[in-house]
C-alpha cells in the first residue's frame, strides 16, 4: 500500500504536470487556399487551368503548378498533412482568399459560396472537434474587393457555413460586416479580434470614401478598451494587412486613411494585444509597430499560402511560393507567442514522386531569438537589416524555399522597409535612408581605391 508521502509526491507531480501543460498550446495558421476547381494537367499547357490567365502550366502535375492556384489535390494534402503534423490543434485560424485568380464573369456568388463551402466541409471533416477563427478575404466575395458596409446575401449565407465555429453574438456581427470578436475558447482572460479588413482595401470601390465602413474601427476600439479594463490579452485575426508588400515597393493595400486608423488602433491598445495573424502576401514574412520612442510594441505575422500561384502584380519578378502552412505555439495564459514553425510542400519535388510536408524552419532556432514577442521581431529585423546571411535566409524563407536567388541591395531595401514601416511617410522615409546607406556601401570600396591611388601619385 503507498505510504501517504509517496502519495503526496505523486500529486505534487501530477500538479507540476498540469502546470506546465497549461503554460504550452499550439494553434495551426492556414491561409490563401485560393481552390481552382478547373485545374486538369492535361496536354495543353495554356488550359490546364483558370487561375493561369492561359500563362503555360509546362511543369503542371499532380499537386499543381507554379503559374495556377491550388488544385483539390493539394487542398486535401494540406488538410491531412495537418492532421499528420499536429492533429489535435488547440485551434485553427483560417485567414480567407478561398477562390481562384479569375474574372468575375468566370465566378458570380453562388460558385463563391460553392468553393468556401468545400473547403470549410473539409477542414470540418479533419478537424470535426476543433474551433476555427476564419476570417473573409478579398477574393471571398462577389465582385471580388468589393466588399460592402452593411449587410448581405454572402455574409449571410457564409455566417451558415461557420455557425458551429462561432457564438450567436459572433453570428450577428458578422452577417452585419464581415467582422466579430469572442473570447478564445471561451476562457476568461483571452479573446480573438476577427476584422474584415477588406473593408479597408484600397481597391474596394463600395467603402472608398467611408470615413469607417459598418463602423469596425469604433467597434474594434470598444471591443480592445473593453479587453482592457478586464485584463484580457488578444489575437487580431484578418486578411489583408496594413503597410506595404514587400514584393512591390510602395505598393501599400489599404487607403491612407484607413491605414493611419489601423495603425493608431494598435498604438493605443498594444498593451492588451499579444499577436496579430494575416495573410493575402503569399509570403512568409512580418510587420513591426514601435512607439513614439521608437520602441516595439506589436508584431503581425503574415503566414505563407497554400496557393503556389505566381502573382501577375506588374513589377513582381517570378513571384510564385511552395505551398507553406504554420504552427504557432503560444502561452495559453498570456498569449505570448512562444514560437513560429512553418512547414512546406516543395510542388516541384511533389509532382515528380509523391507529396512529402516537411519543416522548414522553427524561429527561434534559425533566428536565434527568445521567442516570437515584439522585442524578438525586432531583433529578427535588426539582424536581416546588418546582417548579409539573415537576410538571405529570410529572403528563401519568404517564398517559401521557391525563390534561392541572392537578395541585393534593392531588395533588401524593399524587405527591411515593409517589416519596419506600416506608416506610409515613415515607409518612404525609411526608403531614402537605407537607399543613401546602400548607396555609400556600394561608393566605399570605389573611394578607397580612389584615395589609394591620389595617395601612391
Amino acid at each position: 500500500m503507498p505510504t501517504l508521502k509517496s502519495l503526496l509526491l505523486l500529486l505534487c507531480v501530477l500538479l507540476h504536470c498540469g502546470s506546465s501543460a497549461a503554460l504550452s498550446g499550439k494553434f495551426w495558421h492556414i491561409t490563401d487556399l485560393h481552390w481552382d476547381p478547373t485545374y486538369d494537367p492535361n496536354d495543353q499547357p495554356e488550359r490546364v487551368c483558370a487561375s493561369s490567365g492561359q500563362r503555360p502550366a509546362d511543369n503542371a502535375g499532380e499537386f499543381g503548378d507554379y503559374v495556377c492556384d491550388a488544385p483539390w489535390t493539394l487542398i486535401n494534402s494540406t488538410l491531412y498533412a495537418m492532421k499528420n503534423i499536429l492533429p489535435e490543434p488547440d485551434f485553427i485560424v483560417w485567414t480567407g482568399d478561398d477562390t481562384p485568380h479569375v474574372a468575375n464573369e468566370d465566378l458570380g456568388e453562388e460558385a463563391v459560396l460553392y468553393i468556401v463551402s468545400n473547403l470549410t466541409n473539409i477542414i470540418n471533416q479533419v478537424f470535426p472537434n476543433t474551433t476555427v477563427y476564419s476570417a473573409l478575404g478579398n477574393h471571398d466575395y462577389h465582385p471580388k474587393n468589393q466588399h460592402p458596409s452593411g449587410p448581405n446575401y454572402i455574409y449571410d449565407q457564409i455566417a451558415q457555413m461557420w455557425e458551429g465555429w462561432m457564438q450567436t453574438k459572433s453570428l450577428e456581427t458578422f452577417k452585419k460586416g464581415g467582422y466579430y470578436t469572442e473570447k478564445l475558447l471561451n476562457q476568461e482572460g483571452v479573446r480573438v479580434l476577427v476584422l474584415n479588413t477588406n473593408l479597408h482595401y484600397s481597391q474596394n470601390k463600395q467603402t472608398q470614401n467611408m470615413a469607417d465602413p459598418v463602423g469596425q474601427f469604433n467597434w474594434a476600439d470598444q471591443v480592445l478598451s473593453e479587453a482592457g479594463n478586464n485584463k484580457e490579452r488578444v489575437y487580431i485575426i484578418g486578411h489583408i494587412p496594413p503597410g506595404f508588400f514587400e514584393k512591390k515597393r510602395s505598393m501599400a493595400w489599404f487607403t491612407a486613411a484607413f491605414n493611419k486608423r489601423y495603425l493608431e488602433l494598435i498604438q493605443k491598445h498594444h498593451s492588451v494585444i499579444a499577436g496579430q495573424f494575416f495573410g493575402h502576401h503569399h509570403t512568409d514574412s512580418f510587420r513591426m509597430f514601435y512607439n513614439s520612442a521608437g520602441s516595439p510594441i506589436s508584431a503581425m505575422f503574415l503566414s505563407p499560402g497554400v496557393s503556389p500561384w505566381k502573382t501577375t502584380l506588374p513589377g513582381v519578378v517570378d513571384g510564385a511560393n511552395n505551398p507553406g502552412i504554420r504552427i504557432f505555439e503560444y502561452d495559453p495564459q498570456t498569449l505570448l507567442v512562444k514560437d513560429v514553425v512553418t512547414y512546406y510542400l516543395n510542388l516541384t519535388q511533389a509532382n515528380k514522386a509523391q507529396a512529402h510536408w516537411e519543416q522548414e524552419y522553427r524561429l527561434t532556432e534559425s533566428f536565434k531569438v527568445a521567442d516570437a514577442s515584439p522585442g524578438s521581431m525586432h531583433q529578427v529585423l535588426e539582424s536581416m537589416a546588418n546582417n548579409p546571411s539573415y537576410l538571405q535566409k529570410y529572403y528563401e524563407f519568404n517564398s517559401v524555399n521557391y525563390d534561392l536567388t541572392e537578395c541585393d541591395s534593392d531588395c533588401r531595401i524593399d524587405h527591411v522597409c515593409a517589416a519596419r514601416e506600416v506608416d506610409f511617410d515613415a515607409y518612404e522615409h525609411c526608403l531614402e535612408k537605407e537607399g543613401a546607406a546602400s548607396l555609400r556601401a556600394a561608393l566605399l570600396p570605389v573611394l578607397t581605391v580612389a584615395c589609394v591611388l591620389c595617395l601612391l601619385s
